[in-house]
C-alpha cells in the first residue's frame, strides 16, 4: 500500500506509511464505529474529496487494514469495515485523540461536527477505572443525531441510534453542555440549571457520566 517509504527500520515508521496518508486515520476511526457504505463514510467526512476517499480504501485494503463485503439481500449494498488488524488501531487512536483533545474548545469556523466525530470523542475520553463494576445504557441526543452508550461491567460499547433501553437519556438543548461535562468545566447540576441539557431517567447516572467520561 504505501505510497511513501521512510526509509527506516522501525514500527512507528511502517505505520505512517500505512496510515499516514491525509484522511487515512479519519477513515479508521469512522469505521471503527461498524461496517459502512461508501456514502456514509462520504457523509461522515464531508470535506472529503471522492477521488481520496477511494484511493484511501484501497490502500487500506491492500494493507489488510479494511475489507469490503457485500450485504444480503435486500440490501444490496457494499460496506466497508475493519479487519482484526484494522481493529487493533483503536488504542493508538484513542490515546492520539486524547492528546488531542487538550487543544479543543470550540469548534473553528467551517469545522463539522459528525455523529462518528462525537462517538470518537466517547471512546477517547472513557475512563474504564472508573467504571469497574458498572453497568448502565445512555442515550445521548445530538439533535442531528443520537450516540448511544453501553457500559457492562466497565466495558464500553459506543454506537448510533437509540438505545433500547436506556437508563438515562441525555439530551442537548443548546450550547456544547456534553463537552462541558466531559471536560469538567460544568457540573451535572449546573448544565440542568441554565437549561442546555435535559436529563431522562436516574439522575444519578449523569454525575457517573462525568466521572466515566472526562479528558
Amino acid at each position: 500500500m504505501a505510497t511513501r517509504e521512510y526509509g527506516q527500520f522501525c514500527g512507528l515508521a511502517r505505520a505512517m506509511e500505512m496510515i499516514g496518508e491525509r484522511w487515512a486515520v479519519l477513515i479508521v476511526r469512522n469505521l471503527l464505529s461498524g461496517p459502512q457504505r461508501y456514502t456514509d463514510l462520504r457523509k461522515g467526512l464531508p470535506a472529503i474529496p471522492t477521488n481520496i476517499l477511494s484511493t484511501r480504501l484501497k490502500q487500506l485494503e491492500e494493507a489488510g487494514l479494511a475489507t469490503r463485503r457485500a450485504l444480503p439481500h435486500p440490501e444490496r449494498a457494499v460496506v466497508y469495515e475493519l479487519t482484526d488488524y484494522g481493529r487493533d488501531l483503536e488504542p493508538a487512536l484513542i490515546a492520539l485523540g486524547r492528546w488531542g483533545a487538550h487543544t479543543m474548545t470550540e469548534p473553528r469556523p467551517g469545522e463539522a461536527i459528525t455523529a462518528e466525530a462525537v462517538a470518537m470523542s466517547f471512546r477517547t475520553a472513557y475512563r474504564p477505572e472508573t467504571a469497574q463494576g458498572t453497568t448502565a445504557g445512555y442515550e445521548v441526543r445530538m439533535g442531528e443525531f443520537t450516540i448511544r452508550l453501553h457500559i457492562t461491567n466497565g466495558a464500553l460499547n459506543v454506537g448510533f441510534g437509540a438505545h433500547p433501553a436506556p437508563d438515562l437519556i441525555v439530551e442537548r438543548l443548546s450550547g456544547q453542555p456534553i463537552r462541558e461535562l466531559m471536560s469538567g468545566s460544568k457540573t451535572p447540576a449546573e448544565v440542568l440549571a441554565d437549561g442546555s441539557v435535559r436529563a431522562e431517567g436516574d439522575p444519578a447516572l449523569l454525575g457517573r457520566f462525568a466521572e466515566m467520561f472526562r479528558f
